[in-house]
């Protein structure tokens, strides 16, 4: 990736202070780029904070469900490269209120797509969709080609903001392209029903961690810094003008159960305690991972973590966050991690 090409860049991330909008604004400032933020809500331990963020870039206070915010953020810092990332992300929220979700996730996205129609001088937008906007598919590993059959609000709102992406490329040539990612986890998830940051904390405190389906779902996890690279390399893809209108798949493509990431996480933490089984969830996709062979052909892109060294690292982001006095942990630990990002991933379950 090139640092001159990011430098001076005028970027516009929305849903910067949560967990891929903050490490991916924190990779662009490091990279000099001009970086506007869009903010709905301030949380003082969200990582958007912890990095100073709020110091090092411009934060504009606004939804994507305003229409004028958006245009006016567009306008007013001459963004040339926008980040569609603001998302109601939880399933289970979507679940309780679909209403507020579709607002955020279709409303909101085409808010997006349609002040930057109106503003010619964006060259790249990059719309964050989902695997769970392919729904429940017969064939596995989901490949880009798969039609997009989300049936659940959470799922369908994410099948509808990638359609609305796709339709803007075609009806009006906007350059846009689409990422389709599996499931997020790395240090600065504060979302501590997702089973990532839910287990670690658990842990912490010497509770059993909680699983709420009966743990056998298999599912992509893809490490935050992976997802980070991978975003910036479509953009800078889009920027070369190569790519507008085309969705692509990001994974480790190592999928694993619930379960299994559950007793991973104790190992490396060296607990021993078994996690508490509830088998409440609803509305889950047993099998739900991804092919990233199209990413690799054409984008270049390729994991630079396993899942074990990653959550290595994930979980003394966590201990520091909760002041936890440095303890052992299974493997070569943080530093292994950072020395093992150039070696391809592998699965360790």
């Amino acid at each position: 990736m090139s640092l001159a090409l990011w430098r001076r860049k005028r970027v516009l991330v929305t849903g910067c202070t949560g967990l891929l909008g903050s490490w991916l604004a924190d990779w662009l400032v490091a990279r000099q780029a001009d970086v506007v933020g869009l903010i709905r809500d301030a949380v003082p331990q969200s990582n958007f904070f912890r990095l100073r963020l709020d110091q090092r870039m411009v934060a504009v206070q606004g939804d994507v469900e305003d229409f004028d915010t958006v245009e006016r953020a567009l306008n007013e810092y001459e963004i040339e490269v926008v980040f569609h990332l603001a998302a109601q992300a939880i399933v289970g929220v979507s679940n309780e209120s679909p209403r507020s979700t579709f607002s955020t996730n279709i409303i909101g996205t085409t808010n997006v797509l349609e002040a930057c129609r109106r503003i010619r001088r964006v060259r790249a937008v990059v719309v964050a969709s989902s695997d769970k906007a392919y729904g429940a598919q017969s064939e596995l590993p989901y490949r880009e080609t798969a039609p997009l059959i989300g049936r659940h609000p959470y799922d369908a709102s994410k099948s509808c903001a990638d359609l609305l992406a796709q339709a803007y490329w075609h009806t009006y040539r906007l350059p846009v392209g689409i990422t389709r990612c599996g499931n997020f986890y790395g240090g600065g998830d504060l979302n501590f029903n997702r089973i990532v940051p839910g287990t670690i904390r658990s842990l912490i405190d010497g509770q059993r961690p909680v699983i709420r389906s009966d743990g056998s779902p298999r599912r992509d996890y893809i490490y935050i810094q992976d997802a980070v690279e991978a975003y910036a390399l479509l953009a800078e893809h889009l920027l070369e003008e190569r790519g507008f209108g085309e969705a692509y798949n990001f994974s480790n493509e190592t999928p694993v159960t619930v379960l299994d990431i559950v007793r991973l996480i104790s190992g490396l933490m060296a607990t021993g305690l078994e996690p508490l089984i509830l088998n409440t969830a609803t509305n889950e996709i047993p099998q739900q991972f991804l092919s990233a062979q199209k990413a690799r052909r054409e984008l270049g892109w390729a994991p630079q973590y396993t899942l074990e060294q990653a959550m290595q690292e994930t979980i003394q982001w966590y201990r520091d966050f909760f002041h936890v006095p440095q303890a052992k942990t299974r493997g070569a630990g943080k530093s292994a991690g950072r020395a093992a990002r150039r070696t391809p991933a592998a699965a360790p379950l």
